[in-house]
């Protein structure tokens, strides 16, 4: 049987009863010990991705299991590999990798998130959003950061120019995964 590599969550998909106990519902959030493959064995070999992209509601992958998953993060981009030590990360702008058991690899750029490594080789990467490369335009991605830069400039107080330099940093993050 097959373990599930993608999970799509929601605060929308949840029971309105979330977070009580309620007879019918089940939260299948990793770390709760309900999960809906809790005892199946996980080939050593293997990581399980979970992609977990809020508010888009998009499964990028269901039913599969990944040689291997890089994340960029503030600290750094790394790569996860079956049995890697569990961790939690905050993603930066840029581009995760999925290396599909067949050879092939799958680039996405997210804009922020987190990214959840547990002890069975699950990967959980939530995503503010998360879009595949070919999706993506270079051209407008240059005009949209020299936008935010302008807008940076431009601000008249704290608050304003704290958004605009994440404007900034998630487009000069674009355009150099891009080029």
């Amino acid at each position: 049987m097959p373990l599930p590599a993608a999970l799509l969550w929601s605060p929308a998909l949840l029971p309105p009863c979330a977070g009580a106990a309620c007879p019918g519902h089940t939260l299948n959030l990793p770390g709760a010990g309900l999960l809906p493959w809790d005892g199946l064995s996980i080939p050593p070999s293997l990581v399980t991705v979970l992609f977990l992209l809020s508010p888009s509601i998009q499964v990028f992958y269901n039913g599969a299991n990944v040689k291997q998953v890089d994340v960029p993060t503030l600290t750094g981009s790394f790569g996860i590999l079956a049995s890697h030590v569990p961790t939690l990360q905050v993603l930066r702008p840029g581009v995760v990798t999925v290396h599909a058991e067949d050879g092939t690899a799958t680039k996405y750029f997210v804009s922020s998130g987190s990214v959840t490594v547990h002890a069975d080789s699950t990967v959980q990467v939530l995503a503010e959003e998360a879009v595949t490369m070919d999706m993506l335009d270079l051209a407008t991605a240059k005009s949209n950061l020299e936008k935010a830069v302008s807008e940076m400039a431009a601000a008249s107080d704290e608050a304003a120019k704290a958004e605009a330099q994440i404007k900034v940093e998630a487009n000069e993050a674009l355009v150099k995964a891009l080029e």
